[in-house]
């Protein structure tokens, strides 16, 4: 059986380059009965039929002189909105596969006063996730976490000699193996909520790189935002209904 590239058959079926082709599995918007293709390079017969994820748009929740705040989509990464809505900048980041609420700024003034209402923990940042297993009580989970890199790219563990986090989980509702979580971060280290939830044995659906079972996506999003006197919320995506029954 004659084989190929999976982006150079991706670019075939789609009609696309391969350059387009390899973007998108890079992404993560391309599955194979029914997983997602995470090897862009791997062999697979030509003949292989793709199924391609459609890319969303970022919905404007609120916009002002200051600022912009977004729904952001899975599969974008927080900085290409920068160029999306020309002339802002990131006030804070979400992971790629991360949907909800994000802030981009306008002024730099206003800028800085974000930045310290950060810095003093003066910031409610509540998120909304499906974890594995069955969690039925709140937990604290205050492990500290370092950022460590391999192969070019940065992942968090749980260290002695790494920072100060602090994320608090409460069950939504529990569906078979499953459970919905609300979780409340009142630090902001990178996969602060994947490494802490993957270490009390309950990784995030979908989030294989730390250890999540297998989905179309890391199933966690950023659901509101509170500082400064004001509160954004983004509405959770309808993927969040795949578990309720």
């Amino acid at each position: 059986m004659e084989k190929n590239k999976a982006y150079k058959v991706l670019a075939e079926q789609e009609k696309i380059s391969n350059g387009e082709a390899k973007k998108l599995i890079d992404r993560g918007l391309v599955f194979l009965k029914g997983k997602k293709v995470n090897i862009a390079r791997a062999e697979v017969p030509i003949d292989t039929k793709f199924r391609v994820k459609k890319l969303e748009k970022p919905q404007v929740l609120f916009e002002d002189e200051k600022m912009i705040v977004l729904n952001k989509p899975a599969f974008i990464n927080s900085e290409e909105l920068e160029r999306v809505f020309q002339g802002t900048f990131l006030l804070h980041r979400l992971d790629r596969e991360t949907s909800g609420v994000l802030l981009l700024g306008k002024d730099r003034d206003f800028q800085k006063e974000v930045i310290e209402t950060f810095k003093k923990r003066e910031v409610y940042k509540e998120y909304v996730a499906w974890v594995s297993g069955k969690l039925i009580e709140p937990v604290e989970i205050s492990k500290r976490i370092a950022k460590e890199k391999k192969g070019g790219k940065v992942r968090s563990v749980i260290s002695r000699k790494g920072e100060e986090a602090l994320t608090k989980v409460e069950p939504i509702l529990v569906s078979g193996k499953r459970s919905k979580v609300k979780i409340v971060i009142e630090t902001g280290r990178t996969h602060q909520i994947r490494v802490h939830l993957s270490s009390i044995g309950h990784s995030i659906i979908g989030d294989e790189v730390y250890g999540g079972e297998q989905f179309e996506r890391t199933l966690l999003h950023h659901k509101k935002i509170e500082l400064l006197g004001k509160s954004f919320e983004a509405p959770e995506p309808s993927l969040f209904k795949r578990f309720e029954n």
